[in-house]
């Protein structure tokens, strides 16, 4: 009892400096943030309709446009992806290779923190062909069935979105939204690396394989912008491996996951989506440590 005691009263004593210390390292991102979010809501009004079009006449073609389309930055596409895969307008794999190429909020917090615009191509890259690979083989097994003549409405989840609002206040909703989730992030791995030391916290996910791979998916399900976030922010700190990265990103689709368990009435293939995205996220993420694809980023 008397080490907890004491453990905490450090904790108390270093946490203004903790936190001021995270406070510098997250506030020079801001400017940076905001631009990024200028350009993605730019982007989003002027091409989203036709990326929707586009996805919704795909047919067979769809793991290949769906992976195209979902690697484009822009507002909530995963949700629209959710609501067609709902009405049968698209294949299973198609909106599982929409989740895997979605990357939500890693592309604003690289460019924020100044990560090389070529290691950004390559995962994005990387991402786009483990989305494409998947969706097709998915769509060899479960030999889907379409129904092209239902109108879907379009959904914008107003909490992660409100791109309705105009693009300038929609950029700021989003950078305000991701730095306080960025800022936070911080505090806690500026805390737990001052305690545990930043060689042990390594130690914990790097120096064993697949347990990085297996923890970032699990995060990667959390249905929020805020598990990008993480993923991101772990492996910038160095925290985790760029495979177990991938593996987070893989499987993370914010908050498109969670509307389709609100739109799509059969559980069981609700369940059997998560359950394909967690697996090849985490296959991958293997695989992409194993040919050290950390040293092709750096």
């Amino acid at each position: 009892m008397s080490d907890f005691i004491n453990s905490a009263k450090e904790i108390f004593a270093e946490l203004p400096h903790l936190l001021l210390h995270s406070f510098k390292d997250t506030i020079h991102i801001l400017p940076f943030l905001f631009i990024s979010y200028l350009v993605m809501e730019f982007i989003e009004h002027k091409a989203s309709g036709k990326l929707a079009t586009a996805i919704q006449r795909s047919g067979k073609a769809g793991p290949f446009i769906g992976s195209a389309v979902g690697i484009i930055p822009q507002c909530g596409f995963s949700t629209l992806a959710s609501s067609f895969y709902a009405g049968k307008i698209i294949t299973m794999g198609t909106i599982v290779a929409v989740f895997l190429s979605t990357s939500d909020e890693m592309l604003p917090v690289m460019i924020s923190n100044k990560f090389p615009v070529a290691s950004i191509l390559i995962i994005l890259f990387t991402k786009f062909i483990i989305a494409v690979i998947a969706g097709f083989i998915i769509d060899l097994i479960f030999r889907p069935s379409l129904h092209n003549d239902e109108e879907i409405e379009e959904f914008c989840n107003h909490e992660h979105c409100q791109c309705e609002k105009g693009i300038f206040r929609s950029s700021l909703y989003h950078t305000v939204h991701v730095f306080i989730f960025i800022l936070i992030v911080t505090i806690v791995l500026n805390i737990f690396i001052h305690f545990v030391g930043e060689d042990k916290l390594a130690s914990l996910v790097i120096g064993k394989p697949v347990l990085g791979q297996l923890i970032a998916g699990i995060i990667g399900l959390i249905p929020n912008c805020a598990s990008s976030v993480i993923i991101t922010e772990l492996y910038i700190k160095g925290a985790i491996s760029a495979g177990a990265m991938m593996s987070g990103l893989l499987v993370g689709a914010g908050v498109g996951l969670l509307v389709l368990f609100r739109t799509n009435k059969h559980l069981k293939e609700n369940l059997i989506i998560a359950g394909l995205m967690y697996s090849i996220g985490v296959i991958f993420g293997i695989l992409l440590d194993l040919i050290n694809f950390g040293a092709i980023l750096k």
